[in-house]
């Protein structure tokens, strides 16, 4: 069983760093991983750790939503923006990492030409590129520092 809560960990944690960049719940899978391997005879973490990764993992997966909504409003997007952005994330994902950045920066500039403020959309652009990439950044440190209590933890036991 032990065996089986490793890998489980293992791969929890890689796909929840892979999704701070992708579309996929990062911060909850990395702590799914941290939670899987608490539970085999590889890590005995604290529950102060526990409580604060799980603690963080929800405040930064609620502020993933909030803060390119924020960005965008602030930088004077509508709702046209962030729907182009969020389009153009999804289009982005086939031609990879790069191309969901320039795809969620394209999509937001897009949608506010043809659908919001065309006055104001580039700056609307920047603003929900901004909010974007301010997301990722958020949920790559937190998956990285569970990836680092993970590897700390199985190079302690091995």
């Amino acid at each position: 069983m032990d065996i089986f809560l490793l890998v489980i960990s293992i791969l929890c944690l890689l796909v929840g760093l892979a999704g701070s960049v992708l579309p996929l719940p990062g911060p909850p899978l990395s702590f799914a991983g941290i939670i899987a391997l608490h539970y085999s005879k590889y890590a005995d973490f604290s529950e102060d750790l526990l409580f604060g990764l799980g603690a963080a993992t929800v405040i930064i997966t609620l502020l993933d939503y909030y803060v390119p909504i924020w960005g965008t409003k602030k930088f004077g997007g509508t709702k046209a923006g962030m729907r182009g952005s969020t389009a153009g994330l999804i289009i982005g994902m086939f031609f990879g990492p790069f191309g969901i950045f320039i795809g969620a920066f394209l999509g937001a500039l897009i949608g506010e030409y043809l659908w919001g403020d065309k006055q104001n959309a580039l700056r609307a652009a920047v603003g929900s590129f901004a909010g974007f990439a301010a997301g990722i950044a958020m949920k790559l440190v937190l998956c990285g520092f569970m990836i680092f209590y993970a590897a700390s933890a199985l190079i302690n036991y091995f």
